[in-house]
Formats: C-alpha cells, sequence, structure tokens
C-alpha cells in the first residue's frame, strides 16, 4: 500500500479521534488528561495525512479526494452524533437490567405485593453515619422500594450522633444499624425496628406493620410430631457425630416474621379447639389419632376450621383420622413415592415441577420452581363417601414417570400391583359451611402434604419448599396478599467497584470500544476504495 492512502487512513483515524474529544470528555469519562491526549494523536495523525498527501494539495478542489474528505468526514460526525442520541435517550430513559444470577437488584412479588397493600404512608427512618460502608448499598434498597410505592414508601438517613432525641425515642444502641419503620403520626404512630437490613427482613417488617392481628396457628403434639424449637444438644461419645436437628424453628420463625402466632396443642381427651385458632396443624405424627381427638378435629371442620396435614412417610394417622379425611375426598397411599427420572439423586427425593391449577400454585408455577419431597405419600383423590358440598383440587403431582414403593428398599423399582402414574403430592379440600350455627369461617380448608421432613430447618432454604408452605397456610387462612413468592436467600455477588474504575468502564464501554470499532470499519473501507 503506497505511503499516501495509509497517510488517508491515518488521517482519517486522526479526523475521529478529534471530533470525538468533546464526547469524550462531556459525556462518557469527564477526564480532561484523556481528552487532551485524543485530540493530540488525532492532531499528529491528521498532520501524517499532510505529510503524505501534500502533492495532491492542488488537486484536492478538483478531484475526488475533496469528495472522499468530505464524505468521510461527514460520516465521522454522523456517527458521533448518534453516539450521542443514543447516550441521551438511554441516560433520559434510565432503563436498567437484573444481570444477577438470584435477581440481587429486583423486589420479590411479595415485596411489590406488600407495598401495594399498604393502607397509609410508611416513613423509613435509616439511623447510620454517612461514611458507614453499608450507607450506600442500604440506600439503594430503599430507593427501590420508594420507586415501586413513591406515593406511601418514604425514606431518610439519620446520623444517630446527631438526632440524639430520636435515638433515644426508639430506643438505639450506640454504633448499631438500625432501620425504623414509622406509620401514623402523633399518639396513633406505630414503628417496628429491625438490625438486619435485607429485603426479607424488610419485607417481613412491613408486614408486620401493616398487620391488624396475628394470626394464631396451633401445632398438634403428642404422636411424634417435629417440635417447633430445637432440642438443647446432648452429650455424644467420644468419637460420634452429634444427630442433625429435627425441628421447625425455621419454618416458626418465618411464620412470625410474617404476622402468625404459634402455639402447640394436645388434643388428649377430646380437648376443643381454641376459639381463636386460624389454622390448625398437624405436621409430622409418627402414631395414630385416637377417636376423641380425631372428633374434635371433626367439630372445629365441621364449623368451618382449616386444617394443614403434613404425613410422615411411615406414619400411621389411624383409623379415625383416615375416615375424616375420606369425608374431605382424600386418602393417603400406603408405601412410599419413587420416581426414577425426577428426583434429587434418589429415586424417594421426589423433584416436581408439575403444578394443579389451583391459588396456591399459581405464583410457583409462574416461576417454575421445582419442590423437592423426601420420602413423600401419595395422596388418592376419592370420589365416594365425601361430605355434602366438599371439592378436592390437586395442587402439586408427580411426573408421570412415578409409583408407590409398596415395600422400600436401595433398588426400587415398579412391580405388578403398585400404583403408577402422576400421584399427587400436596391436596387442597374445601367445604362450604355458611350455614352452620356457630360457624367459624364460611368454608372449612384442608391441604394435605405427602411429606412433612421437607419442613425440617435442614430442608427449609428449598425456596420452591418455602414458598408452597407459606402459600398453603395464606390459603387455609384466607390471606390472598400471602400466596405470593417471598424474597430468595441471596448470597452476595456484587462487586465494590470505587469511582475512578466505574469512570474507566464508562469509558471503555461507550467511548473507546465503539470507537475503535468504527475505525477499523473506516479503515477497511478506505483501503478497499483505495485498491
Amino acid at each position: 500500500m503506497k505511503a499516501a492512502n495509509i497517510g488517508k487512513i491515518l488521517g482519517a483515524l486522526g479526523l475521529l479521534l478529534l471530533l470525538s474529544s468533546p464526547f469524550t470528555l462531556f459525556l462518557t469519562s469527564g477526564s480532561v488528561a484523556l481528552t487532551a491526549t485524543k485530540a493530540v494523536v488525532g492532531a499528529v495523525l491528521v498532520g501524517v495525512y499532510f505529510a503524505t498527501n501534500f502533492q495532491q494539495f492542488g488537486q484536492f478542489a478538483s478531484k475526488r479526494s475533496s469528495f472522499f474528505f468530505a464524505s468521510a468526514s461527514l460520516m465521522v460526525a454522523l456517527t458521533l452524533c448518534g453516539l450521542v442520541a443514543i447516550n441521551y435517550i438511554a441516560l433520559k430513559k434510565n432503563q436498567r437490567w437484573d444481570l444477577t444470577e438470584r435477581k440481587l437488584f429486583t423486589l420479590s412479588p411479595q415485596t411489590v405485593s406488600t407495598l401495594q397493600g399498604l393502607r397509609e404512608k410508611v416513613r423509613a427512618i435509616a439511623f447510620i453515619a454517612p461514611n458507614h460502608p453499608a450507607h450506600g448499598a442500604l440506600q439503594e434498597s430503599l430507593e427501590r422500594y420508594h420507586q415501586q410505592a413513591p406515593e406511601l414508601f418514604e425514606y431518610s438517613f439519620k446520623d444517630p450522633r446527631r438526632h440524639p432525641d430520636l435515638a433515644a425515642k426508639y430506643q438505639l444502641r450506640d454504633g448499631q444499624t438500625t432501620v425504623v419503620l414509622v406509620r401514623g403520626e402523633g399518639a396513633n404512630e406505630s414503628h417496628t425496628a429491625l438490625n438486619v437490613i435485607s429485603e426479607q427482613e424488610l419485607t417481613n417488617a412491613l408486614l408486620k406493620l401493616n398487620k391488624v392481628s396475628d394470626q394464631k396457628v396451633y401445632f398438634v403434639v403428642g404422636h411424634g410430631e417435629w417440635s417447633l424449637a430445637n432440642a438443647p444438644p446432648t452429650p455424644m461419645p467420644t468419637g460420634q457425630r452429634p444427630k442433625r436437628p429435627t425441628s421447625l424453628s425455621e419454618m416458626n420463625q418465618q411464620l412470625a416474621q410474617e404476622g402468625y402466632s404459634t402455639r402447640e396443642l394436645n388434643l388428649a381427651g377430646g380437648t376443643p379447639i381454641p376459639r381463636d385458632a386460624a389454622l390448625v396443624v398437624i405436621a409430622g405424627a409418627k402414631g395414630p389419632l385416637n377417636f376423641a381427638e380425631v372428633e374434635s378435629l371433626r367439630r372445629y371442620m365441621d364449623a368451618g376450621g382449616r386444617l394443614l396435614f403434613f404425613a410422615e412417610a411411615y406414619g400411621n394417622p389411624g383409623p379415625e383420622l383416615s375416615r375424616l379425611f375420606a369425608e374431605y375426598g382424600v386418602e393417603l397411599d400406603p408405601g412410599v413415592v419413587a420416581d426414577g427420572q425426577f428426583n434429587s439423586g434418589s429415586p424417594y427425593v421426589i423433584n416436581s415441577l408439575f403444578f394443579g391449577a389451583h391459588e396456591i400454585a399459581r405464583p410457583l408455577r409462574q416461576r417454575q420452581l421445582n419442590i423437592e419431597l423426601p420420602t413423600a405419600r401419595g395422596i388418592a383423590v376419592l370420589r365416594e363417601g365425601l361430605a355434602e358440598g366438599v371439592k378436592v383440587e390437586p395442587v402439586l403431582l408427580t411426573s408421570p414417570f412415578a409409583w408407590v414403593e409398596s415395600t422400600p428398599d436401595d433398588k426400587p423399582a415398579p412391580t405388578d400391583g403398585e400404583k403408577t402414574g402422576q400421584l399427587n403430592l400436596v391436596t387442597a379440600s374445601t367445604r362450604n359451611t355458611s350455614g352452620v350455627p356457630g360457624k367459624r369461617f364460611d368454608e372449612a380448608r384442608l391441604v394435605m402434604v405427602g411429606d412433612s421432613e421437607f419442613l425440617l430447618d435442614t430442608n427449609w432454604g428449598h425456596e420452591g419448599n418455602r414458598n408452597l408452605v407459606m402459600n398453603a397456610l395464606g390459603w387455609a387462612t384466607s390471606q390472598v396478599d400471602k400466596i405470593t413468592i417471598r424474597p430468595p436467600d441471596r448470597a452476595s455477588s456484587t462487586l465494590q467497584l470505587d469511582a475512578d474504575m466505574l469512570n474507566r468502564i464508562r469509558f471503555v464501554s461507550t467511548d473507546l470500544l465503539p470507537l475503535t470499532l468504527l475505525g477499523v470499519g473506516l479503515a477497511i473501507w478506505l483501503s478497499r476504495r483505495n485498491k
């Protein structure tokens, strides 16, 4: 290639650098040093063009080089104008995309519905010093809440050292990062404080502030059910591993966060269900309930009660409780469900994303969240012998490749006589009780779940399981706003960037990279044109 042609290419690139220097200064970087460097390099390259093409200057006006120079200049100018326009539109529209693995910067459906359900304005007061490392992240979180409900959620930051009166009013501890949520004014003011600043904690605090009263949930005990509290550790002989905790303490904690108040209830002797019970739960009963206990449950259900039953794989509900379930159209299959394809490493650990059309499952189906049930029981839906007005709907099913293993061993396989196909794992039954004297609710509701082990602390972190259980409680207690998807347990995956690093990234992505691509394209076009 001749020196004159190389000079033309370098001159075009120099012109590109010169014309884009103001773009660098005012839009992409703001760095005077970078702007000056681009301008100097551009001027040098334009100088190379003049040095290698000085013999053509006399012919410039009469030859096609004038057209080339004008067209190249116009193309560069139009491209730069296009880049400026795109950046301006992006700035005005302020569109953001959350590319984190677990949507770290996107509010969960539960948070959105909670904000939309606020009955009056809530003010968040963040007591944190401006130079605190968590200040920026907390401000971004509160701003997302404000953007979702600008009329109902406001926030402000207060340095506790400069506002000792407020710190004393809300009983803050020295050096403690605290957010206080306030509703109402003066004598009608109510507030709640939280120290662990996460979306889950902040949304639960909003729920607590917005609730009218606690929903009392009674857990039946006396038949080997799972405990709501962790048992104190017992000394183990040397060389033996301690047993894994088998309690529902994490579930119990989440119930409290979402406005439920839990109690234990022993039905021995036919103890009546308390009148303030919003829900009764039987979680993992190993032994059968006797006649008097079941009669207490029957009277409760006949008056519009609500019951959640979580089956134990090798438990026996007993004939009395089985008859009550049959009145509501459901029956536990004998044996344990197995699935050779949709499992989590063992055919007995069922993995399901097969949801029914029921209200409990709707948000889970939309998100395609997997449900994992270890050692689950199948549930048969009955068509005869039901109480008047009972309707049964499937909530969760297995895949079509499942079967009921009647003799569980380490090599499960379907055999003749065993139930096969798509089996029910969770069902929801309703019965109209609006005309019953002394009714508790207009409709009795029963949710039967074929597994109870997935409630344990070791399994509670599974996002699909947790939402299934909490949605079942929300539906059973007629709290539609609690049938949703809650904030997941999000591991931090952020990269801390300072202002200088952000400026460099912006310069490379919006200035250097586009101009480099444009320069390469221009060089290719000119080299072909000059052949």
